[in-house]
């Protein structure tokens, strides 16, 4: 999939074929006010093509592998509008401005609010977004620990917090959710708002887990083996005292400020606290995009020697989410709600072969199993019959 040279933005034949799906079904798009952003990674099995295959931070903890970057932005409704591909080496802070570029003038998206996880947000990315993208709305996840204006200014700011959902009831009813709005002017005489999020479930656990760690490190130390000190999860708190080690209780203390709690930053005014906590909890989408895309839709692993062979790759399984969306609601109509891994099965064992008896040619359809009449019922197609002559 080769890159128009003679386009000053490097286009090619995936761009154009994005393009037109995109202004296809955008009378569909009634509110195309809100698109999420993600990425992955993906390691190769070789090489890794021309320039894409780098070695990199391996979200699949394959870091002995070259692998690539590969983004996906979805329309609110879960719809894939795009995709991009990265080589491995890059950083997720680098690649949200050019998909924000990209979706205004691939596009002409200029009203939208992106959302996105905290890989991709550092100050520079936000100075850029609000200096060159006045207009653009965002929810970003803020660094809790390493953000002194979020550890310091938001964590700690009075106020109640507000209920969203309440403590589940049902296995399945939503996570408990409490938020709290955080706005103020910084020294710079800039606006900031953060949105502090609180799921109690989540709390118990973080609390659960590092009482569970520190017990394990006290009874190790109590024996004097060391062994455990290399571990990140029991270094973290420990501290030197006489050459000895000793457990950081300040830092257990500290530590306990972020259970159960994440932070979002957002230039958004007009939407509610537990709004811009709920759009943020919708990213869950592409995750179950890239997870489809690793296993289900087998875009992994990748043999291809050449950059233009494994985008073409990469954008025939981006195809297949495109065409899986519908699919997806028409079933939901029907009221018929199936894992994808079963559906792909059935679908798999549907075959058609030719039969030559005498001068006469037939074609045999396989019987269909499982979903599959179901499938075909729900998208209003008829299954050919079990026999018929070719010429038919």
């Amino acid at each position: 999939m080769k890159r128009d040279a003679t386009h000053p933005g490097g286009r090619c034949v995936k761009d154009l074929i994005e393009e037109k799906l995109f202004a296809r079904r955008r009378d569909l798009f009634t509110d195309l006010s809100l698109v999420f952003f993600d990425t992955t990674s993906i390691y190769f099995e070789g090489e890794g093509g021309d320039s894409l295959g780098q070695y990199g931070f391996s979200k699949d903890h394959r870091p002995d592998r070259k692998q690539m970057i590969v983004g996906v932005v979805l329309a609110q409704d879960g719809t894939p509008i795009c995709s991009e591909l990265w080589p491995g080496n890059v950083s997720d802070v680098t690649t949200l401005l050019p998909v924000i570029k990209r979706l205004r003038g691939r596009f002409g998206i200029a009203q939208v609010c992106i959302v996105a996880d905290r890989g991709m947000i550092s100050a520079q990315t936000i100075e850029t977004i609000e200096t060159k993208y006045p207009d653009l709305k965002y929810i970003l996840g803020a660094r809790m620990r390493s953000d002194h204006e979020v550890r310091d200014v938001a964590l700690g700011w009075p106020g109640r917090y507000q209920q969203v959902h309440g403590p589940r009831q049902k296995s399945k009813d939503p996570s408990p959710l409490k938020v709290k709005n955080v706005s103020f002017i910084d020294e710079q005489g800039r606006k900031r708002r953060y949105i502090v999020c609180h799921n109690e479930e989540q709390a118990a656990k973080d609390r659960a887990d590092r009482e569970a760690i520190l017990a394990a490190l006290e009874d190790q130390l109590k024996r004097g083996d060391k062994a455990l000190v290399g571990n990140k999860g029991y270094r973290k708190y420990l501290k030197t005292a006489r050459r000895q080690f000793q457990i950081d209780r300040q830092k257990v203390q500290d530590e306990a400020r972020f259970d159960g709690k994440w932070v979002l930053r957002t230039n958004g005014e007009q939407a509610s606290a537990a709004d811009v906590a709920l759009r943020y909890k919708d990213l869950w989408m592409v995750e179950s995009i890239f997870r489809s895309m690793k296993s289900l839709l087998e875009t992994r692993p990748i043999y291809h020697r050449c950059d233009e062979t494994i985008r073409g790759h990469v954008f025939c399984s981006f195809l297949a989410l495109v065409l899986r969306k519908p699919l997806q609601d028409r079933l939901a109509e029907q009221g018929l709600v199936a894992e994808w891994a079963r559906l792909l099965h059935d679908l798999d064992g549907l075959m058609q072969m030719a039969l030559t008896i005498g001068e006469k040619r037939y074609h045999l359809r396989s019987e269909t199993q499982g979903l599959v009449g179901q499938v075909f019922g729900a998208c209003r197609l008829a299954l050919p019959p079990t026999i018929r002559e070719a010429d038919e």
